[in-house]
């Protein structure tokens, strides 16, 4: 069975290209079940419920600071899903999130961004 990955991020910013797309178009589908939010809907996701019983890994994407991001980071984190975060090269990261992170990516461009992810969710 495919591990469970929920997608959390701002709407701050074009997610549905710059996140969602390449993450579809990438190798990421076969090995996992990704969880994005937003993809079919704008309505609101509960993923504190998913975080309680189905999710097995959480993504922050956190260029783009929101409280709500961080509010779905502290569910995973008490109920222990594994949290990696990315950034990209010249945001800044929010120091709240630095230690409930398993893993801290930092990435240049959307490939970088698909390949620090793959490498990351293979050692989670």
């Amino acid at each position: 069975m495919k591990k469970k990955v929920y997608v959390s991020h701002s709407q701050g910013f074009d997610y549905k290209n710059e996140l969602y797309k390449p993450i579809r178009k990438s190798s990421l589908n076969q090995e996992y079940d990704i969880i994005l939010p937003h993809e079919k809907s704008d309505k609101l996701f509960s993923s504190k419920g998913f975080f309680k019983t189905d999710c097995n890994i959480l993504v922050v994407e956190a260029s783009y600071p929101k409280i709500g991001v961080g509010i779905e980071a502290g569910w995973a984190d008490a109920y222990n899903v594994p949290i990696i975060t990315m950034y990209k090269k010249g945001y800044k990261l929010s120091n709240s999130i630095q230690p409930m992170s398993k893993a801290i990516i930092q990435y240049e461009s959307i490939e970088d961004m698909i390949a620090k992810l793959e490498k990351a969710l293979s050692k989670t």
